[in-house]
């Protein structure tokens, strides 16, 4: 199976459960090809644990879920070490954290200690309990939510963590076409808890992730694409509304990400085009801008936006 047909594969069957949003199944697709985490923000009630279900079902993936809270511990998302009592011994018992795909939700309403563990794990692919070393089940994916609005008793991840997320997607309400067609659904017996009795199935598994990304692996990419990479992210360094720009390793991020694009398109090179798609998402959380352009109503998007038309495209 090549990666384009893994992607429609896929995508085909997470849209099965997951109506429109077309855009935000694809750059998820995206990230798990270019083997990144990625950081999901929506108003409640817009299917974003639905989503991570339906992608975990169709990959044949074991899910796993982290409600976050404020009284959440390191060891709580790890696991920890247990006495024993009959042995008169310790064991490991492991976090929820050793799941194939992880929903973190609501990973802003946790104290920094506890994202710190989270995003320490996704970092390393590993554990450490105890004396003990664990590596975690592939692919760990890791997708994170977040609510946009509510900021009472939350702690906003810093810049340096949001920097860890491969991409940040926002799911906005859908139109009233999906919405209309998500109530007959509903009405006619489908509950998102209940996947595998809506006809939601596996349509790949962890060697088909493998091939596809090894296949993303092997995508050309010209100089003349990494130099266009280089000017998106340089740009935001140095735009007049920017007061943090983007680091390298956002390029490595849209480099990753476009090889993805590239695939799923069915081609074995980069294109600009396969950059320029996918850099706001990638960019969004990885530009901090200056109070007074948030004063004025300014966001992430739409400086990423002006960068982006103003970035001559290579031919």
């Amino acid at each position: 199976m090549s990666a384009g047909e893994f992607a429609t594969k896929v995508s085909a069957e997470v849209r099965r459960a997951f109506l429109g949003h077309d855009e935000v199944v694809e750059q998820c697709l995206a990230a798990i090809l270019a083997d990144g985490h990625i950081l999901l923000e929506g108003m409640p009630g817009l299917a974003k644990t639905l989503l991570v279900r339906a992608f975990a079902a169709a990959l044949g993936l074991d899910f796993g879920r982290i409600q976050f809270t404020p009284d959440l511990m390191p060891s709580d998302v790890t696991g920890t070490m247990v006495f024993d009592v009959k042995d008169a011994t310790f064991r490991v018992h492991k976090g929820p954290v050793f799941s194939a795909m992880l929903l973190a939700d609501e990973v802003n309403r946790t104290p920094p200690k506890t994202q710190a563990a989270l995003l320490e794990a996704m970092e390393e692919r590993q554990v450490t309990i105890g004396d003990e070393t664990y590596p975690l089940p592939y692919p760990f994916l890791v997708f994170a939510t977040q609510n946009p609005i509510e900021t009472e008793g939350t702690y906003p991840l810093p810049e340096a963590q949001l920097d860890r997320f491969l991409m940040k997607t926002v799911i906005g309400y859908p139109n009233q076409e999906v919405e209309t067609e998500v109530y007959r659904r509903y009405h006619g017996g489908f509950r998102p808890g209940r996947l595998k009795e809506g006809g939601l199935n596996a349509v790949a598994d962890e060697a088909a992730l493998r091939a596809a990304r090894e296949e993303v692996a092997s995508i050309r990419v010209e100089d003349k694409v990494l130099d266009y990479i280089y000017g998106l992210v340089s740009a935001t360094r140095t735009h007049r509304d920017a007061m943090i720009g983007a680091s390298p390793r956002a390029g490595l991020a849209l480099l990753g990400c476009g090889k993805a694009i590239a695939a799923m398109r069915g081609r074995d090179f980069v294109i600009p085009d396969d950059v320029k798609e996918l850099a706001v998402p990638v960019l969004r959380h990885r530009v901090l801008l200056k109070p007074e352009a948030e004063i004025e109503g300014l966001g992430p998007a739409d400086v990423l936006k002006q960068v982006i038309e103003a970035q001559q495209v290579p031919r």
